[in-house]
């Protein structure tokens, strides 16, 4: 019996010294070595190799593998077939940048419930001898890097090593080049963790494009999106309510009424204030819809969801409505965006004077171009207020703004740049605007901003805070700064903030947005009276300070 109990406890023994390793551990380690090698190793970032075949072999020789031992020959013997990595002494040399490296983590290296000290030290020798001429999978253009010589696949489901290999793509494009993922929600480590089962269980089209803009989403950017005509019809729907609409305090309210081609009457009317869609409240389809929808916060999550709130693949959608005081249910008929007919507004000026005294102009942001400054400016320069409404997109007037309107230069903005010459750090730079100007601008800037306003809107907005007369005056902003890298996964349009972007003592605007001096959102009366209450808050502002 003495004997059974000994081979027993050996046997136990063994098996606790094998350290078994699982699939998703597997599948996590070969993620972030490939991705580490793709862009470190001087070999396989020059594009000597065909990366994308070696890791489809990886997959496959990895199923045979349970242990933590054999793992790691197994990587060591990958890493040891790559080629020869020379001692690179400028590896060593300090760069003059200051260098900001909340997302620089080469910790995992050193995870010894994964790897062994010996993989450790090769790993560690090539990221202190890594590749520092022209990178195969990166270039540097500007101020930002960009994807390249990435084969395409398609964006059909067609095997779970592909979907494999377009999870570790981006999961690596965001660990090396996203420069807010220290921000993000989840530990983006954690992110790899819980995506792994999730593309092992794509088996069709829909779910390979849902599981993709799931894995987008967690980057919580607003910049961010992925473009699925899959997504768009079996999630939203393909057909529409006929209907324009703004939103406040968790409801739409109807703002105008379109034609369709079989010129059938709505059941709606302009200023109905609709509360529910099939059952369910405004914000609770925003709620569903976000998983789907990457976004800075709470308020780009709805901005970013509002234009899909009255899409269907059914021929009618049935709503709630509050109308002169009554509660209405109505069943309204939907359309394919073909059948919709959109009369043309009348074009806006770009500039006004907004009172009868000529005392108060008018700018709007999205459709003042750089050659139109100079006229604007000697328009309305003899203004004792200036209303700057960029609840828009502006058209790269920053600079140019900034010699009419500023004083002298000012630092109004700090950068982080990607180092292309060492993955997944970046360096930071303050940018000044402005130049000195005894003649500026001595009246008030006025700047309207919401959650539409993003991006160099959110710049420009930083821009006009130099002035010393500036108020900020509505809602956040929409907290999504810095550049944009544009690039496909599973062949499909996407994208993220490029730079890192931030005031000039470094704090974050990502996420957060610009907070305004004066906070003023819509309301549904003031909605349903046709009413710009934010504008309306900003002549009020002014009048008290003549």
């Amino acid at each position: 019996m003495r004997k059974y109990s000994l081979f027993f406890l050996l046997l136990l023994s063994l098996n606790f010294s094998a350290q078994l390793i699982t699939e998703t551990q597997k599948l996590e380690s070969l993620c972030r070595i490939w991705g580490f090698l793709k862009y470190y190793h001087p070999q396989v970032a020059k594009g000597n190799l065909n990366w994308d075949k070696q890791l489809f072999q990886k997959i496959d020789e990895l199923e045979s593998i349970n242990e933590k031992e054999a793992l790691n020959n197994f990587y060591a013997d990958w890493i040891g077939s790559l080629g020869e990595v020379a001692p690179c002494k400028e590896c060593s040399v300090k760069e003059n940048k200051v260098y900001f490296l909340k997302n620089f983590d080469l910790s995992w290296m050193d995870n010894r419930q994964i790897f062994s000290r010996d993989l450790s030290q090769k790993l560690h020798y090539i990221e202190n001898n890594r590749n520092l001429g022209d990178n195969h999978y990166f270039g540097t253009g500007g101020r930002k890097i960009y994807f390249r010589n990435e084969k395409s696949y398609g964006s059909k489901f067609t095997s779970k090593t592909i979907s494999l290999l377009e999870l570790f793509r981006y999961w690596n494009y965001v660990e090396y080049f996203f420069p807010y993922k220290y921000e993000t929600d989840q530990n983006w480590n954690d992110v790899l963790t819980e995506m792994i089962p999730k593309f092992l269980m794509i088996d069709s089209d829909e779910n390979y494009h849902l599981t993709l803009a799931e894995l987008v989403t967690k980057t919580d950017d607003s910049h961010a999106y992925l473009s699925s005509k899959e997504i768009q019809i079996h999630q939203y729907g393909n057909r529409r309510m006929p209907v324009d609409y703004s939103y406040a305090e968790g409801k739409l309210v109807i703002t105008k009424i379109n034609a369709t081609r079989s010129r059938d009457k709505s059941p709606l009317h302009v200023g109905d204030v609709i509360y529910d869609i099939e059952g369910k409240t405004i914000p609770q389809i925003v709620n569903s819809f976000g998983k789907y929808i990457p976004a800075s916060n709470s308020w780009g999550k709805f901005y970013k969801s509002k234009s899909k709130l009255l899409f269907s693949n059914s021929d009618s959608i049935s709503v709630k409505v509050e109308r002169e005081g009554q509660n209405l249910e109505i069943k309204t008929k939907t359309y394919f965006a073909k059948d919709i007919i959109h009369e043309k507004n009348k074009a806006p000026k770009k500039w006004k004077f907004i009172d009868k005294e000529k005392k108060t102009g008018y700018v709007n942001m999205e459709i003042t171009e750089k050659e139109d400054l100079d006229e604007m400016y000697s328009s309305l320069q003899s203004s004792t207020s200036i209303i700057f409404d960029l609840r828009n997109y502006p058209k790269q007037t920053i600079i140019p703004l900034s010699y009419l309107l500023l004083p002298e230069p000012f630092v109004y903005y700090q950068f982080t740049f990607p180092d292309p010459y060492y993955p997944g750090k970046f360096y930071s730079r303050k940018n000044v605007i402005g130049r000195k100007n005894p003649e500026y601008y001595k009246g008030n800037v006025i700047v309207l901003v919401d959650e539409s306003t993003q991006s160099q809107a959110e710049t420009t907005t930083m821009m006009f805070k130099q002035h010393p007369n500036a108020t900020i005056i509505g809602s956040n902003t929409s907290g999504a700064n810095g550049d944009v890298i544009m690039f496909k996964i599973a062949d499909l349009d996407t994208r993220f903030s490029g730079l890192g972007a931030y005031y000039p003592d470094g704090r974050e605007t990502q996420r957060i947005g610009i907070t305004p001096d004066i906070l003023v959102k819509p309301t549904v009366e003031g909605l349903k009276k046709g009413k710009d209450e934010v504008l309306e808050r900003a002549l009020e502002y002014i009048k008290s300070t003549d």
